[in-house]
């Protein structure tokens, strides 16, 4: 099974205010990449949270996945928020109905709602064909959300410190990420400033 973590922990200070709060279209900015998961077939869910955790999990908990709060949120490091939702994953118990251990999980960004369920549905696809284990989508050569990483790597994520982040890891292993070129530039937007906010809304 391929899971996923959404990185939702930020504090959204270059936004002014929760960001994943924001309308899109008729949801939040976070209920859109919830949504976009679950419409790509991905049934285990966690969603890593931080700032404004009371209004998020008023809305998280209208969706089926598990909730996993950062407390270290305010560091505004996203390796802690990564570690953290990937502890959920080897730690906490499935949703029920859910039966087997995911064995790779997608790696996506809360503040990301341009993401497209058919991005999210072809790195799943390759994976399932090649089983690499570590998949990146790339646009124009540079790297995107949401890439996916194997069981085999979560604990070397989980023992990386402060300064190293998540994309030192991908750094150490280029030679071996499967690259997934997409043809749209979604995979690397986001939402940090209320400049790309009124830019992308819907």
């Amino acid at each position: 099974m391929i899971s996923a973590i959404i990185l939702a922990a930020g504090e959204s200070r270059r936004m002014g205010q929760p960001k994943m709060l924001l309308p899109w279209g008729t949801l939040t900015v976070i209920e859109k990449v919830i949504t976009t998961f679950i419409n790509a077939g991905i049934e285990d869910i966690v969603v890593v949270t931080g700032g404004a955790r009371e209004q998020m999990d008023r809305i998280i908990e209208q969706y089926p996945l598990r909730n996993v709060h950062n407390r270290d949120y305010a560091a505004g490091e996203m390796l802690s928020s990564l570690q953290c939702g990937l502890r959920a994953l080897i730690h906490r118990p499935l949703r029920p109905g859910l039966g087997e251990e995911a064995q790779a999980t997608l790696i996506g960004l809360g503040d990301q709602p341009q993401v497209q369920e058919r991005s999210v549905r072809l790195i799943c696809e390759v994976y399932r064909k090649n089983q690499a284990g570590l998949i990146v989508p790339s646009f124009q050569m540079r790297r995107g959300h949401p890439w996916l990483v194997t069981r085999s790597f979560w604990d070397e994520i989980l023992e990386l410190k402060p300064p190293q982040t998540p994309r030192d890891f991908l750094n150490t292993y280029t030679s071996q990420i499967h690259y997934v070129n997409v043809d749209t530039p979604t995979i690397l937007a986001d939402l940090d400033t209320p400049e790309d906010y009124e830019k992308d809304r819907p």
